[in-house]
């Protein structure tokens, strides 16, 4: 059963429970969340749940009906996302909404291969390198691995990239010579039921990959992993590789409708092994496009360079280009079923280092990214909020900008939000939903003031085709109506359709931008002023790396949150900021994808004592809603 504690338990009544709970012969696991503590009380159901809800401190017990506990959703609702750290200290997340890809040989060779593929598969964008130092094989006479040697390869090449390494235990002796190397251990389909191994591992506290036997049930799979939680670890992530079937063709039978199943029963991040799984190279990237469509969170790819010479596995895996192909497709394909790519944050060499300490800078060259070309009121923008003291980077659309700084080529990147003629930017809400290591760092509001540009020898009575921004066509909505005649045409930014009259250089064409455009690209401004209202703003955010700056005192809070389909589930959500006394400032609602008539609520939140108030109600809320997120606590600059 799972006992729910309330958040003002002293240390003495803590104490009671525990005690309590193991002279009923239960094994008791505490888990800490940012909301709430709760004890996860394994064992024979030999007591009446409500001996235990009476207990001081107690807010409420959730008897589990399952026979794996602590895996089950019964026991976490929440998604477990398992954190790794690699050298450079940075976190690699597999969970939530992110798509994590591992990469590398099947068996560990020698050190000019291990460095060079890991240095091939960290370009392409894997976050995790694999390699298998003591290799599992079906006849004696195969290769066995390079064993310690193996070990020690693999994680110099890995830490070589900044790639945490993941590689396959297959003897609890073998830990001693392990267990400083190693990243993320694995347990292979051939060891998913040796359960004293799964104590032994699970007992380290590591991050452990737990693939599926070879035919074993989904309940087998979850009681396996149910071994490895009850033994210490809480970051068991679940490997589908294929089953057992009937069928030839490929090597295994990949069953991609375990991972919508599984996301039902379990909180546990699951991953795909497309190569096992198949057998054969080009069936690989397919699969592994399937996996991400029915949402995993991620999957392990054999990578080789010579995989004609390979000592195991060679006909499964992919030589680097395919590799390179496949995560180029995963990358277009992730923000169609809503998730993001991660990737390893790049190392950069600053010149010019200038101090931003007052706001929570790094004391370096500080590059910053938006959407569009030079001129854009993006760049507008950031150039105010940051003095100028910044190297900007021009980029093609929102969506660069925020892989950008996910990526770690960017320090911040600065996005419009919303528009107060024209209403909000709903691409950037979903945007800062998707992408989960990101948040806002600040804002700044600028007033927009359109012009209408063409080239030289133009003016007004010549003019058929317009481009712009959607948005800027939104903000001159009344002077358009007055030249019904023109044809408009959308651009990715406002600074883009400047640039594209420049270069047509045609006294038909004309674009709505900024006048500082016209200095830009040596065109004319035939009208000025021409936004519908003066009082014309857009509010930009700064948005970051979660954890990699900091606001002191912060203003304002954006969170983004969901209720269950009930009659009043939003009034009551909202009812907790009233409580607190929170005044909202922006409530917008976008849909769910995949969930028709369900909705996702954004809120802004001015946060009059710095932000002290907003974690009760954050607390409260999390109680009401389905989910919640804070995706920033930040301030205003003028």
């Amino acid at each position: 059963m799972v006992i729910v504690l309330k958040k003002n338990i002293s240390e003495s009544d803590k104490k009671s429970i525990k005690d309590f709970l193991s002279k009923n012969k239960f094994k008791i696991n505490e888990i800490t969340g940012e909301e709430e503590t709760i004890f996860g009380a394994v064992g024979k159901l030999s007591i009446d749940p409500r001996e235990v809800e009476i207990l001081p401190g107690v807010d409420r017990v959730i008897p589990i009906s399952k026979p794996y506990k602590m895996a089950s959703r019964e026991f976490k609702k929440d998604d477990t996302v398992v954190e790794i750290t690699n050298i450079r200290g940075q976190v690699i997340r597999i969970g939530g909404l992110r798509v994590c890809v591992i990469a590398g040989p099947c068996a560990v060779e020698n050190r000019e291969q291990m460095f060079t593929i890991a240095k091939k598969v960290a370009e392409s964008g894997a976050v995790l390198l694999r390699g298998g130092a003591y290799k599992p094989r079906t006849s004696p006479y195969a290769f066995q691995g390079l064993g310690e040697e193996g070990v020690k390869l693999l994680k110099e090449a890995g830490d070589a990239y900044g790639l945490p390494v993941v590689t396959e235990i297959v003897s609890a002796s073998h830990i001693p010579v392990m267990k400083d190397y190693v990243d993320v251990f694995q347990i292979g389909a051939r060891n998913m039921q040796n359960f004293e191994l799964l104590k032994s591992v699970g007992a380290l506290g590591k991050p452990v990959i737990l693939k599926r036997g070879l035919s074993a049930t989904i309940q087998e799979w979850l009681m396996a992993a149910e071994y490895l939680l009850s033994s210490g670890t809480d970051k068991v992530i679940l490997c589908e590789r294929g089953i057992r079937t009937y069928e030839t063709a490929t090597r295994n039978t990949l069953d991609l409708s375990a991972i919508p199943v599984l996301r039902s029963l379990t909180h546990l991040p699951i991953i795909v092994d497309p190569s096992h799984a198949v057998g054969i190279r080009d069936k690989v990237p397919p699969m592994a496009l399937a996996a991400i469509a029915a949402g995993a969170d991620g999957l392990i790819v054999e990578v080789h360079c010579n995989p004609e010479k390979a000592l195991s596995d060679g006909a499964q895996s992919l030589y680097p280009e395919q590799f390179e192909k496949m995560m180029r497709d995963v990358q277009v394909l992730s923000p169609v079923v809503g998730r993001e790519v991660s990737h390893l944050k790049q190392d950069r060499v600053y010149e010019n280092p200038v101090s931003h300490r007052e706001r929570g800078l790094p004391e370096t060259e500080t590059i910053v990214s938006y959407s569009g070309g030079q001129g854009a009121y993006a760049e507008q923008a950031l150039l105010h909020y940051f003095d100028g003291k910044i190297k900007e980077e021009a980029l093609p659309s929102f969506d660069h900008v925020f892989r950008a700084v996910a990526d770690g080529k960017c320090d911040y990147g600065m996005i419009p939000l919303e528009n107060s003629l024209a209403g909000s930017v709903y691409e950037n809400y979903d945007n800062l939903y998707r992408y989960q290591d990101i948040s806002i760092a600040g804002e700044i509001k600028l007033r927009i003031e359109h012009s209408l540009l063409a080239p030289e020898g133009s003016d007004i009575s010549k003019i058929k085709s317009v481009y712009s921004h959607p948005q800027g066509f939104a903000q001159c909505r009344e002077f358009l109506k007055e030249h019904p005649q023109w044809t408009l045409i959308d651009t990715p930014s406002t600074s883009d359709a400047a640039r594209i009259v420049k270069e047509k250089n045609d006294i038909t064409c004309a674009a709505i931008a900024s006048e500082i455009n016209s200095g830009i690209y040596k065109l004319k401004a035939l009208c000025t002023g021409i936004e519908t209202d003066p009082r014309n703003y857009t509010r930009f955010v700064v948005i970051g790396r979660t954890g990699e700056f900091t606001v002191e005192n912060p203003q304002k809070a954006t969170l983004v949150f969901s209720t269950p389909n009930d009659p009043g589930a939003l009034y009551k959500s909202l009812e907790v900021f009233h409580k607190y006394s929170l005044n909202l400032t922006k409530l917008e609602s976008r849909p769910i994808q995949g969930q028709p008539w369900k909705y996702r609520f954004y809120i802004d939140v001015t946060l009059p004592n710095g932000g002290v108030v907003l974690k009760k109600a954050f607390e409260e809320l999390t109680v009401i809603a389905e989910e919640a997120r804070i995706l920033g606590l930040y301030s205003e600059r003028n």
